[in-house]
């Protein structure tokens, strides 16, 4: 087993500072590094203060001028706010200023409220289909030149420019919850990135059942890494339990929010839903 980090800037209100949230997040990400960690993922999210991220490929290329050798990785890329020839590009060049530590997510994408601004506002979980013919188009681009002629994206003769530095290509890790999106990332030789979310500690089981399951159906691929993402909280003395037990609360009231569409959000700020609603979840 290996470890990794998710490293988000994050503001919940004004009053603090976005110079310390940028120097705070690089210390974090420092720290990662010089204790061993896997790696470092950035998300991309939008129009969000407490998820800070419009393009983790510049988020990575920042981490990687202040680290040595953790690997940095996009969790995940937004299928359908991107097109292949611009992923396939500045993925590639990504891969060149992080010295091919790049590990490339993808994903369908996970708020409403962004698809809203993003992507046209068509639902959420239409995203699973731009993400399926995203993926296939710039492995082609990164191989070499390709045309293009899908259902969301159409392009004459093209490539990637730069191609990348890890070669074939960096490795791929595809956002997975359903046992559809387990199958088709494993047939597609990419790795899985999975997680609970707000479920119990149970469903970590059932999410690993699924990837076993997928990698016993495709027998004719190489096994793919599966990471299983949680949030932690990690304090010096049991004492020490109140602040960072308290901080991941208030960060799942806004995600609730966000996750499930069923609270506002004022210049970026998204409302904290009434805690009862999160509290002691058992489903």
């Amino acid at each position: 087993m290996k470890f990794s980090v998710s490293v988000n800037m994050e503001r919940f209100d004004p009053s603090r500072r976005m110079d310390d949230v940028v120097r705070e997040t690089l210390f974090l990400v420092q720290m990662a590094d010089r204790g061993g960690f896997e790696a470092a993922w950035a998300a991309e999210h939008h129009t969000i203060e407490s998820i800070i991220a419009p393009n983790p490929l510049q988020t990575l290329t920042w981490w990687a001028q202040h680290t040595d050798r953790i690997r940095l990785g996009a969790a995940a890329i937004v299928a359908p706010y991107w097109d292949p020839i611009r992923l396939a590009g500045e993925a590639a060049l990504c891969d060149h200023l992080t010295g091919g530590r790049l590990e490339l997510g993808i994903a369908r994408g996970a708020f409403q409220y962004e698809f809203d601004r993003m992507a046209g506002g068509i639902p959420q979980q239409q995203g699973v289909a731009y993400m399926k013919e995203l993926l296939p188009a710039v492995r082609k681009l990164w191989a070499g030149d390709y045309a293009h002629e899908g259902h969301y994206w159409r392009f004459p003769l093209s490539t990637s420019v730069p191609k990348p530095k890890q070669q074939p290509a960096p490795p791929i890790w595809i956002a997975a919850r359903d046992p559809g999106t387990f199958d088709w990332a494993v047939a597609n030789g990419a790795h899985i990135l999975s997680t609970p979310l707000s479920a119990p500690p149970s469903e970590v089981l059932v999410l690993g059942e699924k990837f076993r399951k997928a990698v016993a159906d495709h027998p004719e691929v190489p096994r793919p890494r599966f990471m299983m993402q949680r949030r932690a909280c990690v304090y010096a003395k049991k004492s020490d339990w109140e602040e960072p037990v308290r901080h991941s609360s208030e960060y799942g009231r806004r995600f609730e929010n966000l996750f499930q569409n069923i609270g506002g959000v004022t210049n970026g700020f998204p409302e904290a839903i009434d805690y009862a609603r999160v509290a002691n979840r058992a489903n």
